[in-house]
């Protein structure tokens, strides 16, 4: 694993994340004739730092990257000019005030809603909704659910992708209750098939939700065929040609690419007698996989790469893309549910509905933001603004020190006319500070806990 591969994305969504934020906060005060004295990406000492301005607001890049402030003038932490008291944070109205904090949050849910837009109308190739069932009983195959059906709508509300319709089977199984889905079978029949979500458990801490429903995304029957060969492979080694047909390994019949793949990930050095099929003639070789560590794991490699049917890619896949009026809807719409979805789980893991184990760190962030951006820019692009939606929500959490925590103050002072004492601020931004340090060790731990269990 490539450590700058996963830390450079990381680096790149936070520093953008905090940057929006801090620009919140920092043209909302401009804006009321607040007087900023320093902008602040990181904590700590600063690694670069300069000023501009008429008000000599000093810009600075700090050590320690994980958040970012504005510092402006207030009373609170030194005397203040008397000529500049009028331009004081804390001489401001109470709703200036509000409106100053509110700013931060708001940019990154701004910043979610360009970034989905922009997805949304520039288009993007993605899964279609079509599905496979899981072997076994479950939920799905109750419903009548069968292998290729192809999902056009849940509900009243159309979907176009897999990842649509995992983000909509989500949000039914978090409201507890039946749904119903309509479909175009493989035959080209239209039917609806209804997914009873009632009794089913939101989170075990472990499985993915859709998949414990008994679904997953179709994929054609690709034949065991050899597209490409790596060069002083395990597969060239044995004397394997591009277009030959894997036929079978130690007597087994293999059925599919996936079938073979299984098979050889399995066998790590280990000796397969292979059987291929060329133009026609039958060849016996010994196909021995080369052993390489994957998430931790032993597994089998030799070399080879599919050949997939061009038509089975058109029937996996399609270019998802909307108009620009439609788009800004559903990308306003995508990042009102999610941070709806985020605060019920926060909920659900405060009353213990849903596991701990799901709260993240950066290390787990910095590991998805290295996946994501493998993937591609738009996957890369989506995870900022996942990213910037769940910063905005954590900032507006009632808890001193954050963000929330200032405004619940200001609520306050709203209703009972008149700011609140000075020491139980104190001890709030204590409380917050002790509640936040917990939250950050718990975050860690499950970091730690992914990394050794792999």
């Amino acid at each position: 694993m490539n450590f700058l591969e996963y830390l450079i994305p990381f680096v790149l969504a936070l520093g953008l994340l905090i940057l929006v934020h801090e620009l919140g906060h920092y043209l909302v005060a401009r804006g009321c004739g607040v007087k900023v004295l320093r902008f602040s990406i990181g904590f700590g000492r600063p690694l670069l730092k300069w000023t501009s301005g008429a008000d000599r607001t000093e810009w600075a890049l700090a050590a320690f990257p994980l958040g970012g402030y504005v510092k402006m003038l207030d009373e609170r932490e030194g005397p203040v000019d008397r000529s500049e008291l009028h331009r004081a944070f804390n001489r401001q109205a109470v709703s200036r005030r509000f409106a100053i904090v509110l700013a931060g949050p708001l940019a990154n849910f701004l910043l979610a809603i360009v970034l989905y837009w922009g997805l949304f109308v520039g288009g993007a190739e993605e899964l279609k909704p079509r599905l496979a069932l899981v072997d076994g009983p479950s939920i799905a195959a109750q419903a009548g659910i069968r292998d290729g059906d192809l999902v056009t709508a849940v509900g009243d509300e159309l979907v176009r992708s897999w990842p649509e319709l995992r983000w909509v089977l989500v949000r039914h199984a978090l409201d507890e209750r039946a749904v119903t889905l309509r479909v175009t079978t493989a035959e080209g029949v239209e039917a609806s098939r209804t997914l009873d979500l009632s009794g089913m458990s939101i989170d075990d801490g472990e499985s993915d939700l859709v998949e414990r429903m008994g679904l997953r995304p179709w994929r054609p029957r690709i034949p065991p065929v050899v597209g490409k060969l790596v060069d002083d492979g395990a597969a060239a080694k044995a004397g394997l040609e591009v277009g030959d047909t894997v036929v079978s390994l130690d007597g087994q019949p293999v059925e599919s690419w996936i079938d073979l793949v299984e098979r050889v990930r399995a066998a790590p050095g280990q000796p397969l007698a292979a059987v291929v099929s060329r133009n026609g003639a039958r060849i016996e070789t010994t196909l021995t996989p080369e052993v390489a560590e994957e998430d931790g794991e032993q597994v089998g490699k030799v070399g080879i790469a599919v050949a997939e049917p061009l038509e089975g890619r058109e029937e996996m896949f399609a270019v998802v893309r909307y108009g620009v009026v439609e788009g800004l809807g559903k990308a306003i719409g995508q990042t009102w549910e999610t941070s709806v979805l985020s605060l019920k789980m926060i909920g659900r893991m405060i009353v213990g509905e849903v596991s701990w184990k799901n709260l993240s760190g950066p290390v787990t962030i910095a590991d998805y933001a290295g996946q994501s951006a493998k993937l591609g820019l738009s996957h890369y692009l989506k995870f900022i603004a996942l990213i910037s939606i769940s910063l905005g929500v954590l900032n507006l959490l009632p808890i001193p020190v954050l963000d929330g925590g200032h405004l619940l103050y200001y609520v306050i002072e709203i209703i009972k006319g008149g700011p609140i004492p000075e020491r139980v601020m104190e001890i709030g931004q204590q409380i917050g500070l002790v509640a936040l340090a917990m939250l950050m060790a718990f975050a860690f731990y499950n970091d730690i806990t992914r990394l050794i269990s792999g």
